[in-house]
């Protein structure tokens, strides 16, 4: 049984991964809708389950049922919307965690902007590539960090001086963007599908001959009566 398992598994893992996927970066969607329609207790589990993967700093994050999608610091030079401080205004960052939303601003989405990009990423990449036969070639370690590790590296560590209270006013002080976060993040996760799951995939080929190999030799091997002599 736990060959037949593992060989189903090398011809379907993709899919499996894609539900995973869909299912973790679809669950956080499904909080704000019921903060909106009243299931608060049910909201808070999905919201308490999320934040150990997850900051969910509000104005990292978007918010659904509100006049804004998001409400950015004033730190990101963002204009033409109600900042963070103006809309919400909370300075401790733990309270600012717990902080979920309300009528007037809505309800924030349990996952942060940049992790949302980072899984539907993985998703679409998962998707195009079962549609093709998992052929997709793999890319190259280097391009994987350049291209996926480096960015997102540049723009998440080069904000988190804008946490810390009384910092120097020598220190240059920034805060991404909706529009960053989602571009870092997109790219960190697509690279890093489209480096892992080729390799996965040829680890999977490798994996399915062997054990259909061994499944072949056992059917091979003659069944002993039960009255056969030992």
């Amino acid at each position: 049984r736990a060959d037949r398992f593992s060989l189903w598994l090398t011809k379907n893992y993709i899919h499996v991964f894609n539900l995973l996927i869909f299912l973790y970066v679809g669950l956080p969607f499904l909080a704000p809708v019921l903060m909106k329609n009243g299931h608060e207790r049910t909201a808070s589990v999905l919201y308490r389950f999320y934040s150990f993967t997850c900051h969910q700093l509000p104005f990292r994050s978007w918010f659904l049922f509100g006049p804004q999608a998001y409400y950015p610091r004033e730190l990101s030079g963002i204009s033409g919307l109600k900042s963070y401080e103006q809309a919400i205004g909370i300075d401790n960052l733990f309270e600012a965690r717990n902080f979920v939303g309300n009528e007037n601003v809505g309800y924030k989405i349990a996952l942060c902007q940049r992790d949302i990009a980072i899984y539907l990423s993985m998703l679409g990449f998962g998707l195009v590539f079962a549609l093709k036969g998992r052929q997709i070639k793999g890319i190259p370690w280097y391009l994987w960090v350049i291209l996926g590790l480096v960015p997102i590296g540049i723009d998440g560590t080069s904000q988190l001086f804008g946490l810390v209270p009384s910092m120097p006013a020598w220190l240059p002080l920034r805060e991404s963007t909706p529009f960053l976060r989602t571009l870092t993040g997109g790219l960190f996760g697509l690279m890093t599908v489209w480096y892992l799951y080729p390799l996965i995939e040829e680890t999977m080929r490798d994996t399915y001959a062997l054990l259909t190999r061994k499944m072949e030799r056992a059917a091979q091997i003659p069944v002993r009566e039960s009255g056969d002599s030992k």
